[in-house]
């Protein structure tokens, strides 16, 4: 592109608003322009309000914007927003009525009927859904959503094995790194050497997100799937990288082979349309007995893949499996930087 498309950061200050200036700094179609966080930071240059996080240096150029005020006058028409549910459930319809292209990574609008709950390797048709929003009618603004960091990495992993075999019952049990709890997160104290088997909100989203992702758009709205699902979701003390233990019934006979190959040969629309963000494999099968494991596999694709391991037979269900992805990559800005970059193929950013 000669001319870089302007985006915006609303909760730019934050571990999730981090990654997206870090995963943006270098993008071949998208440049950041405007920045906006808390009252607190209003004004303040962005390297004086952000406690950076991040292991690479704050960008020069963003480290000396200010940052605005959390409205629409002055802002760009393609927002990355990464704020707090409940702020976000009033500002993204504020900006989506202002004519923005709202591409969230909050929980507060996944599962209104109208919004598009989106992964692109699994179901980007959904964001066909756009064109039902009162906002895109009014003013051309709308909101597409990505999925919790914990169910984007399960549906990666379902999502073939649904399509080939078709899914009866899933039962998930993850382990969340301290990472998915934002900055200062999980007090040291009550993390280490420890499990919190409690992450408030966690299981319902994996549950409910889980079977709109892998349903179907029927007018207005997705019917979802109609598999049973059940999730327990912890903390543990890891950094980065939410790892599950997963276990399938599947309506089709399969073999094991016949599943890795399935998982091996998974490729979708980010693949073929080559989106800048999109891993070359969006899931890969290891055959280490054990792993995948954070210390090692958490990066794989620059941290967009979901890797995938233990394959074996289970004695309740037919299979089970350990699922392994970045949080805050995959399962944050890099999640809401794909969808925005299938927006742009498909001509919603204009």
């Amino acid at each position: 592109m000669t001319h870089k498309i302007p985006v915006g950061i609303l909760g730019a200050t934050g571990v999730v608003g981090q990654r997206f200036i870090q995963m943006l700094e270098h993008h071949p179609w998208f440049e950041v322009a405007w920045l906006a966080a808390s009252d607190r930071s209003e004004g303040k240059t962005y390297g004086e309000a952000a406690r950076w996080r991040l292991k690479t240096a704050v960008p020069a150029k963003v480290a000396a914007m200010k940052v605005s005020p959390a409205t629409p006058d002055g802002a760009p028409k393609v927002i990355f927003a990464a704020l707090d549910s409940s702020i976000a459930a009033e500002l993204e319809p504020r900006f989506a009525d202002a004519g923005c292209a709202v591409v969230s990574n909050s929980s507060a609008l996944r599962m209104q009927q109208d919004v598009p709950l989106v992964i692109p390797e699994v179901n980007g048709g959904h964001v066909k859904l756009i064109e039902v929003q009162s906002w895109r009618k009014k003013s051309g603004g709308y909101v597409v959503t990505n999925p919790n960091c914990s169910a984007i990495g399960l549906v990666l992993a379902l999502a073939p094995i649904h399509q080939r075999f078709e899914l009866a019952t899933v039962m998930a049990v993850t382990m969340q790194a301290v990472s998915g709890a934002g900055y200062p997160g999980v007090a040291s104290l009550d993390i280490l050497g420890n499990v919190i088997p409690f992450i408030k909100n966690e299981e319902e989203k994996m549950q409910e997100e889980t079977q709109k992702l892998l349903g179907q758009v029927n007018g207005s709205k997705v019917i979802p799937a109609d598999f049973r699902m059940s999730a327990q979701c912890n903390r543990v003390a890891v950094e980065d990288g939410h790892t599950e233990s997963v276990s399938v019934a599947l309506k089709k006979k399969a073999k094991p082979e016949e599943i890795i190959e399935t998982w091996q040969s998974y490729r979708a629309e980010p693949q073929e349309l080559k989106l800048p963000s999109a891993p070359e494999l969006p899931v890969v099968y290891l055959e280490a007995s054990d792993r995948p494991q954070p210390r090692f596999d958490v990066d794989m694709g620059a941290g967009m893949t979901t890797a995938v391991g233990r394959l074996r037979p289970c004695a309740v269900l037919d299979w089970k499996f350990t699922v392994l992805s970045h949080n805050t990559i995959r399962g944050a800005a890099g999640a809401a930087l794909l969808n925005a970059e299938l927006l742009k193929a498909k001509g919603y950013l204009g």
